[in-house]
Protein backbone atom coordinates (compact mmCIF):
# COMPACT_ATOMS: atom_id res chain seq x y z
CA UNK A 1 0.00 0.00 0.00
CA UNK A 2 0.97 3.48 -1.10
CA UNK A 3 2.28 6.04 1.71
CA UNK A 4 0.28 8.91 1.30
CA UNK A 5 1.46 12.29 2.27
CA UNK A 6 -1.75 14.63 3.63
CA UNK A 7 0.19 18.28 3.95
CA UNK A 8 3.40 20.20 3.37
CA UNK A 9 4.45 19.15 6.94
CA UNK A 10 4.02 15.57 6.68
CA UNK A 11 6.53 15.57 3.07
CA UNK A 12 8.51 18.16 5.03
CA UNK A 13 8.47 15.79 8.13
CA UNK A 14 10.17 12.60 6.17
CA UNK A 15 13.55 14.31 4.75
CA UNK A 16 15.80 11.07 5.37
CA UNK A 17 13.30 8.47 5.11
CA UNK A 18 13.01 5.55 2.93
CA UNK A 19 9.27 5.63 1.70
CA UNK A 20 9.01 1.70 0.17
CA UNK A 21 10.15 -0.07 -2.42
CA UNK A 22 7.44 -1.11 -5.63
CA UNK A 23 6.11 -4.07 -6.91
CA UNK A 24 8.51 -5.59 -9.90
CA UNK A 25 7.72 -4.98 -12.78
CA UNK A 26 8.42 -6.99 -15.48
CA UNK A 27 10.52 -5.89 -18.70
CA UNK A 28 8.68 -6.91 -21.68
CA UNK A 29 10.29 -7.57 -25.27
CA UNK A 30 7.07 -5.91 -26.43
CA UNK A 31 7.76 -2.79 -24.25
CA UNK A 32 11.75 -2.64 -25.50
CA UNK A 33 10.49 -2.27 -28.56
CA UNK A 34 7.42 0.49 -28.13
CA UNK A 35 10.49 2.72 -26.28
CA UNK A 36 12.42 2.05 -29.54
CA UNK A 37 10.14 3.26 -32.05
CA UNK A 38 9.06 6.03 -29.60
CA UNK A 39 12.79 7.75 -29.81
CA UNK A 40 13.82 6.50 -32.77
CA UNK A 41 16.66 4.04 -30.80
CA UNK A 42 16.86 0.73 -32.74
CA UNK A 43 20.48 -0.16 -31.50
CA UNK A 44 19.99 -4.33 -32.25
CA UNK A 45 21.71 -4.23 -28.20
CA UNK A 46 17.85 -3.81 -27.67
CA UNK A 47 16.10 -5.25 -31.03
CA UNK A 48 17.34 -7.68 -32.49
CA UNK A 49 17.12 -10.67 -30.56
CA UNK A 50 19.56 -12.74 -32.10
CA UNK A 51 22.55 -10.78 -32.75
CA UNK A 52 22.34 -9.90 -29.09
CA UNK A 53 22.34 -13.43 -27.92
CA UNK A 54 25.34 -13.74 -30.33
CA UNK A 55 27.41 -10.83 -30.07
CA UNK A 56 26.40 -8.79 -27.22
CA UNK A 57 28.46 -9.43 -24.04
CA UNK A 58 24.91 -9.52 -22.11
CA UNK A 59 24.02 -12.87 -23.42
CA UNK A 60 20.87 -11.09 -25.30
CA UNK A 61 18.60 -7.67 -25.36
CA UNK A 62 18.35 -5.89 -23.34
CA UNK A 63 16.44 -2.47 -22.12
CA UNK A 64 17.35 1.37 -23.08
CA UNK A 65 18.99 2.72 -19.62
CA UNK A 66 16.17 5.50 -20.66
CA UNK A 67 13.53 3.28 -20.86
CA UNK A 68 14.50 1.93 -17.29
CA UNK A 69 14.79 5.39 -16.24
CA UNK A 70 11.50 6.64 -17.33
CA UNK A 71 9.80 3.69 -15.65
CA UNK A 72 10.28 5.68 -12.05
CA UNK A 73 7.17 7.39 -11.84
CA UNK A 74 4.79 4.13 -12.73
CA UNK A 75 6.89 2.26 -10.10
CA UNK A 76 6.63 5.16 -7.64
CA UNK A 77 3.01 5.39 -7.81
CA UNK A 78 3.00 2.25 -5.31
CA UNK A 79 5.47 3.72 -2.84
CA UNK A 80 3.96 6.73 -2.17
CA UNK A 81 1.69 9.84 -3.34
CA UNK A 82 0.67 13.08 -2.24
CA UNK A 83 -2.51 14.41 -1.26
CA UNK A 84 -4.03 17.59 -2.21
CA UNK A 85 -1.57 19.13 -4.52
CA UNK A 86 -3.11 21.17 -7.42
CA UNK A 87 0.29 20.31 -9.87
CA UNK A 88 3.25 18.02 -9.48
CA UNK A 89 5.54 18.64 -12.24
CA UNK A 90 8.76 17.15 -13.32
CA UNK A 91 12.16 19.44 -13.00
CA UNK A 92 14.28 17.06 -13.85
CA UNK A 93 16.89 14.46 -12.47
CA UNK A 94 20.07 14.94 -11.04
CA UNK A 95 23.23 12.08 -10.97
CA UNK A 96 21.81 9.60 -13.17
CA UNK A 97 23.72 6.28 -13.38
CA UNK A 98 22.96 2.62 -14.97
CA UNK A 99 25.34 0.63 -12.91
CA UNK A 100 24.10 -2.96 -14.59
CA UNK A 101 22.08 -3.57 -17.69
CA UNK A 102 18.41 -4.98 -17.39
CA UNK A 103 17.91 -8.32 -19.81
CA UNK A 104 14.81 -8.28 -21.55
CA UNK A 105 12.44 -10.35 -19.60
CA UNK A 106 14.13 -9.67 -16.23
CA UNK A 107 11.80 -7.93 -13.20
CA UNK A 108 12.65 -4.49 -11.81
CA UNK A 109 11.56 -2.65 -8.77
CA UNK A 110 11.98 1.14 -7.43
CA UNK A 111 13.37 1.72 -3.66
CA UNK A 112 12.61 5.05 -2.71
CA UNK A 113 14.27 7.48 -0.22
CA UNK A 114 12.69 11.27 0.44
CA UNK A 115 16.63 13.14 0.23
CA UNK A 116 15.18 16.48 0.32
CA UNK A 117 12.62 18.83 0.58
CA UNK A 118 12.71 22.88 0.37
CA UNK A 119 9.60 25.21 0.36
CA UNK A 120 9.52 27.73 -2.31
CA UNK A 121 9.01 31.15 -2.39
CA UNK A 122 5.79 31.07 -4.39
CA UNK A 123 4.50 28.27 -1.20
CA UNK A 124 5.14 25.51 -3.35
CA UNK A 125 7.87 22.60 -2.50
CA UNK A 126 10.99 21.21 -4.30
CA UNK A 127 11.48 17.73 -3.58
CA UNK A 128 14.49 15.62 -4.59
CA UNK A 129 14.15 11.69 -4.56
CA UNK A 130 16.82 9.08 -4.05
CA UNK A 131 15.66 6.25 -6.92
CA UNK A 132 17.50 3.09 -6.96
CA UNK A 133 15.81 0.50 -9.48
CA UNK A 134 16.89 -2.87 -8.74
CA UNK A 135 17.23 -6.06 -11.40
CA UNK A 136 15.60 -9.60 -9.63
CA UNK A 137 18.24 -11.34 -9.28
CA UNK A 138 21.05 -8.76 -9.33
CA UNK A 139 23.47 -7.69 -6.90
CA UNK A 140 24.03 -4.39 -9.02
CA UNK A 141 21.52 -1.70 -9.67
CA UNK A 142 20.03 -1.19 -13.02
CA UNK A 143 19.63 2.77 -12.51
CA UNK A 144 20.51 5.13 -9.55
CA UNK A 145 18.88 8.75 -9.76
CA UNK A 146 17.66 11.67 -8.12
CA UNK A 147 14.62 13.06 -9.30
CA UNK A 148 13.68 16.36 -8.85
CA UNK A 149 9.92 17.36 -8.21
CA UNK A 150 8.04 20.10 -7.80
CA UNK A 151 4.79 19.98 -6.08
CA UNK A 152 2.61 23.20 -6.56
CA UNK A 153 -0.66 23.59 -3.96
Amino acid sequence: MARVFESKSDLLGAVGETLGTSEWLEITREMVHQFADATGDHQWIHVDDERAKRESPFGGPIAHGYLTLSLIPVLSKSVYRIKGPKLLVNYGSDKVRFPSPVPVGSRVRNTVVLTSVEELPNGSLQSQVTNTVEIEGSDKPAVVAITVTRIFF
